[in-house]
């Protein structure tokens, strides 16, 4: 999309109409100022739309990526534009959920439209006991199940990649590819 000087698009305020009768007159002026209609006139158009251009869902498709550095957002070029717009509209929820398995599963169905399901270990124990047994494993690893969902057939090493930039440093993730 170009947001360059459009000459079918009229300015919807000239200026030459604005001015006072003493230079309205002149020919010159007039000339002048529809000249510059002509180069302001994309300009304002673009200043009067300008919500529409920070909405994911209306933005001109350059600007969706603009958007998603500015909510610090990863996204894929070869993506298609429905759903890089939907990574950037889900941003904060995505960035609030790191780090947890809901966060993750949420990740890989918008980025890789793969279903996943997150095991992740015995869970938590409280205790009034100073240095009491902690639960599971030491080291015991957080196992990734994902399935095909609308993208057909899961590449694992696209899975593995994502799983490990989402995962905490000091969780250790094991992706299942199941049929």
């Amino acid at each position: 999309m170009s947001r360059a000087a459009l000459p079918e698009v009229p300015s919807r305020h000239p200026l030459g109409a604005m001015l006072p009768a003493l230079y309205a007159a002149d020919g010159f002026t007039q000339r002048f100022t529809a000249g510059l209609d002509a180069v302001l006139s994309a300009i304002l158009s673009t200043l009067d739309n300008l919500s529409a251009y920070l909405d994911p869902a209306l933005a001109p498709e350059d600007f969706v990526a603009w958007l998603a550095s500015w909510v610090a957002a990863e996204t894929d070029p070869g993506w298609p534009l429905e759903r890089r717009r939907e990574v950037v509209r889900r941003a904060v929820a995505l960035h609030r959920n790191r780090g947890t398995a809901r966060g993750l599963v949420e990740r890989l169905e918008l980025s890789l439209g793969v279903r996943a399901e997150v095991l992740d270990g015995p869970g938590a124990r409280w205790s009034a006991v100073p240095d009491t047994e902690l639960p599971g494993g030491a080291g015991q690893p957080v196992v990734v199940r994902v399935r095909p969902g609308r993208s057909g057939p899961v590449d694992r090493e696209r899975v593995e990649a994502l799983v490990a930039s989402v995962c905490p440093v000091h969780v250790t993730c094991v992706v299942e590819v199941l049929p």
